[in-house]
């Protein structure tokens, strides 16, 4: 049987979302693990974990892709004082490479996260909210997509909490119109209010908006806050997705742990 190395499942996945077009704060691409190792399997999530390491282990995954970089910050020792060294020193000790995939992941149009996004909300004509570069239209942050026919605000929020699972949804002011044009934006998306706007969207759906994120509405647009987690759970489906659809000689996985470190009451 062939057998595939962890510098190809890389080469893959960087066509698909280059490490050149991660934001300058990021860490994206093979956190631990050596390329030449050969693939057993891969477990795709959201965060890597301890527990998703240990679920990893106990399916024969030797790698996992992940959206978010368990490494984010500098570190400096690893002594297991915090959640970050402690699942850096089981990778290591389990022999598991993790591989992020993350604002790359983010500015792409074509199997992107917020495609997949506008996909699960079933929007159409959907297009980059704010391209990256002059007339590069397939790069960039956000999307911009519109319904075949328009509902009201309270249906549409009806779809998100079905579709998405929301615990809770924190919105702006209903301004009495139907919804046609909808931008969206995988995680942290307030800073693409001004351009949502400027586009005549009807609504941003996106997370983690502060208070006075909120007033950044100004009666133009109604923002909405999904929740982060909920924002970008799809993404393990298109990852495993990815990989399945390149490799056929291991398994891909979904992890089945949610990661997501809120609880609602």
């Amino acid at each position: 049987m062939q057998t595939h190395q962890i510098s190809e499942l890389c080469e893959v996945l960087e066509t698909v979302a280059p490490l050149h077009l991660q934001e300058a704060y990021d860490n994206c691409g093979l956190l631990t693990g050596r390329p030449e190792w050969e693939i057993t399997g891969v477990l795709c999530s959201l965060d890597c974990t301890e527990e998703v390491l240990i679920e990893a282990q106990e399916r024969s995954c030797n790698v996992v892709v992940c959206h978010h970089p368990v490494i984010f910050k500098g570190l400096k020792s690893l002594t297991g004082e915090d959640y970050v060294q402690r699942t850096i020193i089981s990778a290591i000790q389990k022999k598991i490479a993790i591989y992020a995939i993350h604002t790359n992941l983010d500015n792409v149009l074509k199997s992107g996260v917020n495609q997949k996004i506008a996909q699960k909300i079933g929007l159409s004509d959907i297009q980059i909210l704010s391209p990256k570069q002059a007339n590069v239209d397939y790069i960039g942050s956000g999307i911009i997509g519109r319904f075949q026919k328009p509902v009201i605000l309270f249906d549409f929020l009806k779809h998100l909490k079905l579709q998405f699972q929301t615990g809770t949804i924190k919105y702006t002011k209903d301004l009495g119109k139907e919804i046609r044009t909808v931008a969206v934006c995988g995680g942290s998306g307030s800073f693409l209010t001004k351009e949502a706007i400027r586009q005549s969207a009807d609504v941003l759906v996106s997370s983690d908006f502060k208070y006075h994120d909120f007033f950044d509405a100004d009666g133009k647009i109604v923002l909405i806050d999904i929740g982060h987690y909920e924002s970008e759970q799809f993404t393990i489906e298109l990852l495993k997705e990815l990989v399945s659809e390149k490799f056929t000689n291991f398994a891909a996985h979904s992890t089945k742990i949610n990661t997501n470190p809120i609880k609602y009451f």
